[in-house]
Order: structure tokens, then sequence, then C-alpha cells
């Protein structure tokens, strides 16, 4: 997690419509479903009543036009991060409480929002409340032999609750990724910064395998794994440095060949940092030794455009692209944030390729507890976790909700233009369904007509608002 604040909208110019736009009154079968949520909170993710039905009555208003005959990449689903402290603070509901907030959070039925992917730190992130791996020694000791590895740091927490997850929904996909190895295996002796030494290059690479292993054996499967959380931000607490050529190195002499030895088909994903150097994932990518052994590239966007999944992309056509970080601030607005992520993180990464599409930590306490100390003291969690009775809704919820609930994992993005304000992506679901995803980033109603097969529909959306449609 960096902390640079990207959370703010981009400036915008009113523009005055005079009258003001009205929706032409729909008559007829509905045929498209639209949930909607508004910038200022009066509606949040509520399907809306009335009628939309496709005719071919001319106007000349914009058109955002779905292709399903373009399609483009297979999607494996939306999320979070299920960091320590998320599950330490979900955990403090009562039993009931956080049954029914899993079910909210991971089920399909009317209610849920079906989040299909989460992503875990191996050991702890910098939203723990202290740091720790799976096999802390004290100083000066060494472990080569991996004997004293353990998941107990995580058995009271993160453990039991991803079991109850994956009850609710079986087929979640899970990466994994560290924020630090043992200290003991680092050239600084510290959870904060330093290198992996070479000579224990190997030992880390069967660390992450026992790692596979030892959630298998709890019956949670790691789908993907980034061999280090943002390489190039070793001030965290935990983090590490890990230049492009190390972790080549790492890949294809030690975490790739140890993967094939143990027949893992977790796959390794590189690079997962900012959007701003896209030239290490293709560094990762261009080696040719590491190159077999990489499934794509992970990507955040605290710097940097989001444009640079698609440079990766173009690149390496073959290898995926994973969007999975972006943080939402308490310092930040709801309506600011609702526009700048579903117009990056969400449109923007799937725009460009991505496969996922992550917001940061699922929850925290009303003070953006626990963190260790150095961490993220401004990460705003979809969740806040007031009481063992009570916990809010924050615009980070909403965000991946608006894609979690209606695009499923082995969705298609097919084609669909952006027009003006409104920023736009679509996909086909295994089902059949089409869904169309629109944020208006203008601050006034904007009319225009959604256009598939030759007939449209004439709707209209407000400024500052986020629409979903499924058809």
């Amino acid at each position: 997690m960096a902390t640079s604040n990207c959370s703010s909208s981009s400036d915008t110019t009113e523009v005055v419509v005079t009258p003001a736009p009205t929706t032409p009154p729909t008559t007829g079968t509905n045929q498209m479903d639209f949930w909607l949520t508004k910038g200022n909170q009066t509606i949040l993710l509520q399907k809306q009543p009335g009628n939309l039905t496709f005719g071919n009555s001319t106007n000349t208003y914009a058109n955002i036009e779905v292709d399903e005959s373009k399609t483009f990449q297979t999607i494996d689903g939306f999320g979070y991060t299920l960091t320590g402290g998320s599950a330490q603070v979900i955990n403090q509901l009562s039993a009931q409480k956080r049954q029914e907030l899993l079910k909210e959070l991971f089920g399909n039925d009317a209610n849920g929002i079906a989040i299909s992917y989460l992503r875990l730190s191996i050991g702890a992130s910098d939203l723990n409340a202290t740091p720790f791996t799976y096999d802390d020694l004290p100083n000066g000791q060494t472990d080569v032999t991996l004997s004293k590895f353990s998941l107990t740091p995580d058995q009271a927490d993160v453990i039991p609750m991803l079991k109850e997850i994956i009850a609710i929904n079986p087929t979640i996909k899970i990466m994994a990724t560290p924020w630090s190895p043992p200290v003991w295996m680092k050239d600084n002796n510290s959870f904060v910064g330093g290198s992996l030494k070479p000579e224990f290059y190997n030992v880390y690479a069967k660390y992450f395998v026992k790692y596979i292993q030892a959630m298998k054996a709890e019956g949670i499967t790691i789908d993907a794994i980034t061999p280090q959380n943002e390489p190039l931000h070793p001030g965290n607490n935990p983090s590490m440095l890990m230049l492009a050529q190390q972790q080549a190195d790492f890949i294809k002499n030690h975490l790739g060949p140890e993967f094939k030895a143990a027949n893992l088909n977790t796959k390794i994903v590189a690079y997962d940092h900012n959007c701003n150097k896209p030239e290490y994932p293709i560094a990762v990518l261009g080696d040719t030794g590491a190159n077999p052994f990489v499934d794509g590239s992970a990507f955040h966007l605290y710097e940097g455009d989001i444009s640079a999944l698609e440079t990766v992309h173009n690149a390496f056509p073959t290898k995926n692209i994973y969007f999975t970080e972006q943080y939402t601030s308490s310092t930040g607005s709801f309506s600011g944030d609702l526009k700048w992520h579903v117009k990056n993180v969400i449109i923007g990464s799937m725009r460009n390729w991505s496969k996922t599409a992550l917001e940061w930590n699922l929850a925290n306490n009303a003070s953006f507890d626990p963190n260790t100390p150095g961490g993220c003291t401004t990460c705003k969690g979809a969740l806040t976790i007031n009481s063992s009775d009570s916990f809010t809704r924050n615009v980070g919820y909403y965000i991946i909700a608006h894609a979690s609930k209606f695009v499923p994992t082995g969705s298609v993005r097919i084609s669909s233009n952006n027009s003006g304000n409104l920023n736009t992506v679509a996909f086909k679901t295994p089902a059949g369904k089409k869904v169309l995803l629109i944020e208006n980033d203008g601050e006034t109603t904007t009319l225009f007509n959604i256009k598939y097969n030759g007939t449209w529909i004439t709707t209209s959306l407000e400024g500052n608002s986020v629409g979903t449609y499924i058809w």
C-alpha cells in the first residue's frame, strides 16, 4: 500500500443545460434493468423503477453502442484485499451479524454483491496490527529447512473467515502476495525495506510452496501469487525492495522451478505496483528464462496512468493483466472517489485488458485501525465496523458492487464506446446477459442512447453518478 492520495476526482467544467433534459417516457415491457448510485448518496446501488424498452425512434443524442461481436479478455473477478485487519474487525461483529455480512458480500442472492476475487497478504501487510511472517525467529537465527514455518498468526481471524467465505462462494479466486519475507532472509534484518539475500532465494521460493500447500490443507486454494507487493516501495512496514532483474532471477531460477517440482499450478504474476513503471513488468516478461513461468503482471494506480496496462498487454499480448489494489482515503469525498475509482479502477482497468479490479482493504474500524507502526493510517475500508452489531458501507463497497454484482467470473468484455463525459465498459456474462457500466464524469444530466443490435434505448444518467444496465 503506497500512501500517495489518488482518490480525488479530476476537475470538470459545468455545462448549463436549458431547459433541464428529461428522459422520454418509456412504454411496453421492461427489457433492461438499471441500477444506480448517485454521488450525493441519495441513491446507493438501487434498482430503478420504470420500463426501458428497445426501439428505433431517431434522435440527436449520443450513442453508446455495445457490440458483442468484438470480444476482449475473460474476467476473473472483482473484490478487495482481505487484510488481517479486515478479518480482525469483521470478527468483532456478533456471529449472526458477521454471517449476514459475509452472505451479503460474497453471496449472489438478491441482497448479495457477489464478490468473486480476494487478495491476501502472505504474512502481514501494513493493515495488520503488527508485522509478522510465517517463519519469524530470534535475531541471528536462520531456518533454511523452514522447519518452523507455521500459519499460526492467521489461524485466529483470516483462515476461519476464508473458510466461511468459501462456504458461501466455493468458486472465489484468491491471489496472495507478501509484503516482506522473514527478516532473516533480508540484507537489513528488518521488516521495513532491505532486499532478499541471494543465498536465500531458493529458501524463499520453498516458503511460497509451503504457504500454498499449507493453505490447500486448510481447504483454501491460492489461484495466483505475486513475488512482492509494491517492489519499488521499500518504505512501508512491512516492505522490501525487489528490482526487476532480481524478480526475473528469483522467478526463473527459483520460484518457477520450485512450483514445477511441487506440481503447483498456482499462477506467478509479476510486478504488483504502480502504472508509472511499465518497464518493470516488461523487463521481467522480456527475460526468456522467467517468461515461461510468468502468467502476467499486476498493477496499482497511485502513480502513472491506467493505459500502462495496455502498454504491457501490447508488448506481451499472450500474458494476463491484473489490477490488484487502489485505496480510498479517509480524506476523500464520496462523489469524488466514486467517480475517479469507477472511471479508472473499474472501467479503466477493464478497457486496458485487466482480468481483475480490486480495491484495497475490505474493512477497518472507525479509527482506520488496525495498522502497523508506519503503515497506512488513512486507508478507508469498503466497510467500517462500528460495533458488534453495526457496520457502515463506504464508497469502496459501491465502487466494486456496481461490477461484482452483475459481472461474474467467466464473463467476457465486449465492445462499447465512451462519449463525452460518459465512460463505459461492457461485458457478456456466461448466462448470455449483457452488462454495461457507465460513469457520468460531468456535473449535469446526460441524455443518451444505449444501442445494441440495431435498436436502442434512450435514457439519462445524472452527473456524478454511476449506472449499471443489464439486458
